[in-house]
């Protein structure tokens, strides 16, 4: 493993524990060099997973990807990034139980969208704004109206 800020690839592992549901495991390791410390997560590698873009290109699944999206979203929100984190497994678990090797990406972010409104409404607009590519302030608004009629 490469140190994030020296790249020296000795380290020592601190902490390891299994995540919630049992198929990953967090380990916080310590550079050896810079004395610098770092998360890593593994996780057990499945069958690829590819998504289907709304213009029908198909690219594989991104976990990075998804994680850059939710983290601009929830950006100088009181949303911790544990509670992300546990979000994102939920998602790619609920993905991974429907058995299929191809997925619409817009059932991906569906399902980001119904975890993020339990969580930050605020979050969740900004994601809806940028996922569902509002055209004008009349559908964010009717979004926003739509969150609160809801509460």
């Amino acid at each position: 493993m490469k140190c994030p800020y020296c790249s020296s690839e000795e380290d020592k592992v601190i902490d390891s524990r299994t995540g919630k549901d049992g198929s990953s495991v967090r380990r916080r390791r310590e550079c050896l060099k810079c004395g610098k410390r770092y998360t890593t997560h593994e996780y057990i590698e499945k069958i690829p997973l590819t998504v289907i873009k709304r213009d029908g290109r198909r690219e594989p699944f991104d976990r990075q990807k998804l994680i850059q999206g939710i983290r601009i979203a929830s950006s100088k929100r009181p949303v911790s990034i544990d509670t992300l984190e546990q979000l994102i497994d939920e998602v790619i678990l609920a993905i991974e139980d429907l058995g299929k090797k191809e997925i619409e990406s817009r059932i991906i972010g569906e399902k980001v969208m119904k975890r993020l409104k339990k969580i930050d409404d605020v979050t969740y607009i900004r994601f809806a704004s940028v996922y569902r590519s509002f055209k004008d302030t009349s559908e964010f608004l009717e979004e926003v109206q739509h969150l609160l009629k809801n509460r």
